[in-house]
């Protein structure tokens, strides 16, 4: 099978990239739940999507079969780094369908630190919590750990 990455509008490619938004949320959320962890339902804030990618503020990077159908995406913000001005990126989400998780994942990374290379970008941050395997897919493209991320949950009294 063969596929194309393109980067698309986020309003425009929605409705094809919903059920993946979507799912993706129930893997993360059943992750969470099953580590004891509250997540609450999937409501993504699609004003604030829509008017970063029409800013170019975030990419949406769409992963299409040759028959147009969306199996993958990913959401890289991009900002000036407070400290220094640099420009900088950080993953918002990555995902490839489970049926299409055949070296996609990769050639998506691949495709995306090649993007964000020719913008200038100069450091791109991934935060990996649905499946803790993607970190060593980012290793291998020359991730390194400079951090360790956790989480507190507020649960309501």
């Amino acid at each position: 099978m063969s596929y194309r990455i393109a980067i698309e509008n986020f309003g425009k490619a929605y409705v094809d990239v919903q059920p993946l938004l979507a799912r993706h949320y129930g893997e993360m959320q059943a992750r969470l739940e099953g580590r004891g962890m509250r997540c609450p339902p999937f409501n993504p804030r699609l004003a604030t999507y829509v008017a970063s990618s029409d800013s170019g503020d975030i990419l949406l990077f769409v992963v299409r079969t040759e028959t147009g159908e969306a199996i993958g995406y990913a959401l890289i913000w991009l900002a000036l780094d407070m400290h220094n001005g640099e420009l900088i990126s950080q993953e918002d989400a990555i995902y490839v369908r489970p049926d299409h998780r055949n070296g996609i994942g990769m050639k998506l990374t691949k495709h995306i630190l090649e993007n964000l290379r020719s913008r200038g970008v100069k450091r791109a941050h991934v935060t990996t919590m649905t499946d803790l395997r993607v970190a060593k897919l980012c290793e291998r493209v020359g991730f390194r750990h400079t951090a360790h991320a956790m989480t507190l949950f507020f649960e309501e009294p």
